[in-house]
Parts: structure tokens; C-alpha cells; sequence
């Protein structure tokens, strides 16, 4: 991905899940490079020893037996999963690794799922997005604090072609006074860049 030094990564994943061709050649790479296991968060291990916030923020991740724990406990009912400090998204992909093992991949109908990511962190956002759209995840993940509700904007993903095997597209969720009331949010002074879906 051209990440020269670890501090560099989130900028840079930014940056590819911005452009829609690079991101789409990224993600082709990664897929080779996990043999088509999208089962668990690569970027768990490389997060916490590069990127958490053990001392400050207290940042550590669900261990992955926990995650399968919940996953199974929550059952594969259809519908809506919400998790807050969603981190790169690993509790959320065990939920949906869970979700696509109760269907086959032609069964199996994004648009039946939908998952709803919080996440503080300026460093997980990038992994957490990436995370969610090369699985073709139906999702909203909002850059916010839980408690203070204070949010530096939301993404919206959506698999178009609902189809399993499909990435998902980017898109912001407009900076307005409906969408802080939707989300029970309120946007600070930050704004990510338009994104521009080809």
C-alpha cells in the first residue's frame, strides 16, 4: 500500500479507501495474500502493537475467543448489530463471519444485515472502514465518542449489487442537523472530505 512507516497507515488507508479503483485493486491484493479467509481482522495484532493507545485511552481489543463467544451467543437472526468502540471491527466481523455461516454465498443477501460501528479513535477508523468494505458489508460507522456523543462525521457503507462476493462503497453522511438527529450525535469542527463514488 505504500506505507513506509507504521504512523503513516491510517492517512494512507484514508486515502486508498477514498479512491475507488485503488482501493478495489488493494483489496484483490489482500484477498490473495489471506487466501480468501475475510473470517477474523487481520489487522488486530498489527493495530494493538502499532496503533493502540494502551496508556492514555486505555485502547485493547477483544480477545478473539470473546468475539466468537458473543457471536455465537447473539445467534444468526437477521436484522441489525450495533457495537461501540468497534475498533478495526473485529467483535463485528466474527458477528458477520457467524451471520454468512448460517446461509450459502448465494443465499447469503447483504441487505438483509446491517451493522452499526462506533469508534473514537482517528487511528482505527481508516482499518475499521477497510475492514467492512472489502467483506461487502452493509454499514454505518460513526466517528464518535459513546458517552459525549461528540462525532467528527459518518460513514455509510453500502454493498450496491447486494452480492455477497461484492466490496462495498464509501459514502459520507452529510454534516446536517437530520443526520445528528438520526444518529443522536453532534458534529464537532472536524469534516472529512467529500468522497466522489464513481
Amino acid at each position: 500500500m505504500g506505507i513506509t512507516e507504521s504512523y503513516k497507515a491510517p492517512e494512507t488507508i484514508l486515502k486508498i479507501l477514498y479512491d475507488r479503483e485503488r482501493r478495489e485493486k488493494v483489496f484483490s491484493e489482500f484477498l490473495k495474500l489471506y487466501k480468501h479467509d475475510v473470517s477474523y481482522d487481520w489487522f488486530h495484532e498489527y493495530f494493538e502493537d502499532e496503533h493502540a493507545d494502551r496508556k492514555k485511552k486505555k485502547q485493547d481489543f477483544t480477545p478473539d475467543s470473546v468475539s466468537n463467544v458473543i457471536a455465537r451467543l447473539t445467534g444468526g437472526k437477521k436484522g441489525m448489530v450495533y457495537e461501540v468502540a468497534a475498533g478495526t471491527g473485529g467483535m463485528t466481523i466474527r458477528k458477520w463471519w457467524s451471520e454468512c455461516l448460517q446461509e450459502t454465498p448465494f443465499r447469503y443477501i447483504p441487505s438483509e444485515h446491517f451493522y452499526m460501528c462506533e469508534e473514537l479513535s482517528d487511528r482505527a477508523i481508516p482499518f475499521l472502514l477497510f475492514n467492512l468494505m472489502i467483506r461487502g458489508m452493509n454499514a454505518a460507522v460513526a466517528h464518535c465518542n459513546t458517552l459525549s456523543r461528540k462525532c467528527k462525521g459518518i460513514f455509510f457503507i453500502d454493498n450496491k449489487k447486494d452480492d455477497l462476493l461484492s466490496f462495498s462503497n464509501l459514502n459520507l453522511m452529510p454534516y446536517s442537523k437530520q443526520v445528528e438527529d438520526y444518529f443522536n450525535v453532534k458534529f464537532n469542527d472536524f469534516r472529512y472530505p467529500p468522497i466522489k463514488e464513481g
